[in-house]
């Protein structure tokens, strides 16, 4: 007996998150529906010309306006940015460098650095313990490296 196997589908919500579109610019048809992941992945592949002009011209949702313009999507609603944003909008902000976010910017570069540093001391940190515990299992084997008199 062969069991029919359903298409998962998913929120258009989420279908607009993962193409990375404001969902309210989307067509009626792609938000009153479901998408199947064969559906997105379509999409993804293929874009329809919607979908290409929404990626190009906006409104683009916080994560894409943040990314855009080298911030966090906090520091897009500490700089006053709550809407979604044209790719206009998003090219006049970068020309206009306005204080906020130049400031963003730097903040946002301070923790990209950090993160950084401390990816790199968690490294060392790994590359330690793992040479400290291939010791202590070469010193259980009696290859300790020391020799008894």
């Amino acid at each position: 007996m062969k069991s029919q196997q359903s298409a998962q589908t998913m929120k258009p919500a989420t279908a607009a998150k993962k193409l990375g579109v404001y969902l309210p610019a989307t067509p009626a048809e792609f938000q009153e529906g479901v998408v199947s992941r064969t559906e997105l992945h379509g999409l993804q592949t293929d874009p329809p010309e919607w979908l290409r002009e929404l990626r190009r011209d906006g409104p683009h949702p916080r994560p894409v306006v943040a990314a855009r313009l080298g911030v966090s999507i906090a520091g897009l609603a500490r700089g006053g940015i709550t809407e979604p944003l044209t790719t206009e909008q998003i090219e006049a902000l970068r020309d206009e460098r306005p204080e906020w976010l130049e400031k963003e910017r730097a903040t946002q570069a301070e923790v990209r650095k950090e993160a950084e540093r401390v990816k790199q001391k968690h490294a060392e940190t790994a590359e330690k313990s793992e040479k400290a515990a291939g010791a202590a299992k070469d010193d259980r084997n009696g290859r300790g490296g020391r020799t008894r008199a």
